[in-house]
């Protein structure tokens, strides 16, 4: 939320204070992501004066936050903790279930073209229309530019570098290091490192199941509450992996596509100086 200071139109103070494009903030009206001293405002003409509140990304009706939405596909900030799709078990608790009901109530589809572990928070991006889900799902490695992750280590690893070896999953569900397994590609550089943790920036070059918990956990600094990967600590009560950067091409428009989750604040709060 931010109080106006001064007199604008409302598309032009939503372009100031949030740093997005134009066409990014005629969607957020579109799509009633934007209220103006507690009413929901969508006329990107609407004149602002001073001591007006206007209040970005609130009443979706979603539980999380939206980072992004337009005619063709969604973007949530999805919750550690929160299954990203259906299972045996679980139809309703989850991400795509409850970003389904959200698109049903406006007429439309929705489509799950990637996922993210239930522990892992982050970028979570689903799609409109067949076509568009089709098309990204058979050619998904030719459309996807980046993906970005943040994850807390335990101990200090100062170095960066690229982890490339082949991944295959056992019998008991876990993933292992194997000649015959799957190749798997990431690279890692240090953000931050404090007497027991590290901040490590992870990008992948390929998509496999655990890659980045079983790759940090070959460097001896499994992420933190991993205990499937050998992880001793959990201060978070949560495990330290989240998705916080997702740029895809998209096959209809061809332009780039880049959307950011916001570090969780307990992932920086680690790392701030302790008052004495």
């Amino acid at each position: 939320m931010y109080k106006v200071t001064k007199d604008e139109l409302l598309l032009d103070s939503l372009v100031e204070h949030t740093r997005k494009k134009k066409n990014d903030c005629k969607n957020l009206l579109k799509y009633k992501s934007v209220q103006v001293n507690g009413e929901v405002q969508t006329y990107h003409a609407f004149e602002l004066h001073p001591g007006d509140e206007v209040e970005v990304g609130k009443k979706t009706n979603l539980p999380f936050e939206l980072l992004y939405e337009d005619d063709d596909m969604i973007v949530i900030n999805k919750p550690s903790g929160l299954v990203s799709e259906e299972t045996r078990n679980n139809k309703y608790q989850t991400a795509f279930y409850m970003v389904m009901e959200y698109c049903r109530k406006k007429r439309q589809q929705c489509y799950l073209v990637h996922r993210l572990d239930q522990d892992t928070s982050g970028v979570l991006m689903f799609v409109k229309n067949k076509k568009l889900y089709q098309e990204l799902t058979h050619n998904w490695n030719k459309y996807v530019k980046t993906r970005g992750y943040v994850a807390i280590l335990e101990g200090q690893c100062r170095k960066s570098g690229t982890i490339k070896n082949h991944l295959v999953e056992d019998k008991q569900l876990k993933m292992r290091i194997a000649k015959e397994g799957q190749l798997a590609i990431t690279h890692y550089k240090p953000l931050e490192v404090s007497k027991d943790y590290t901040m490590m920036e992870v990008f992948l070059d390929t998509g496999r199941k655990n890659q980045i918990r079983v790759h940090m956990a070959s460097l001896n600094h499994p992420i933190i509450g991993d205990k499937k990967y050998g992880a001793r600590t959990n201060p978070l009560k949560r495990l330290g992996l989240h998705a916080h950067e997702f740029a895809f091409t998209h096959p209809f428009t061809h332009k780039t596509m880049t959307f950011k989750a916001p570090l969780p604040s307990s992932f920086t709060q680690m790392f701030k100086p302790s008052k004495r």
